[in-house]
């Protein structure tokens, strides 16, 4: 399993935490250290949703005025590839090449028993 994010994120850092009681191993991928890229952008698009992927509440968002921009797939596809810190955290790989995006703590439970 691999979950990609950045430490200072609340959501990683949940995950993370979770993981570690449940004694669960994982890899951990840094957006910050190395980004992540548009072919992996890419991979992950085939199982999930382009508005799952691309975090909307973010301080990135925010920063880089991006609401005003009315971007479609295409254009969203361009600032992840560009800005890995736009992508909902975390992002975890599993084994079986299925993808989950963010933090929920009862489908983890579900998933990770």
């Amino acid at each position: 399993m691999k979950v990609y994010g950045i430490k200072t994120c609340g959501s990683v850092r949940k995950a993370l935490k979770f993981f570690k009681e449940k004694g669960i191993e994982y890899e951990f991928h840094d957006f910050k250290k190395e980004p992540v890229r548009c072919d992996k952008i890419e991979e992950w698009l085939k199982e999930v949703d382009i508005n799952t992927l691309f975090n909307k509440k973010g301080t990135k968002y925010r920063q880089l005025k991006l609401k005003g921009l009315n971007l479609d797939e295409n254009g969203i596809k361009e600032w992840l590839c560009r800005e890995n810190l736009l992508i909902k955290r975390p992002v975890i790989e599993l084994d079986n090449e299925e993808i989950i995006v963010g933090f929920d703590e009862n489908r983890y439970k579900e998933i990770f028993q």
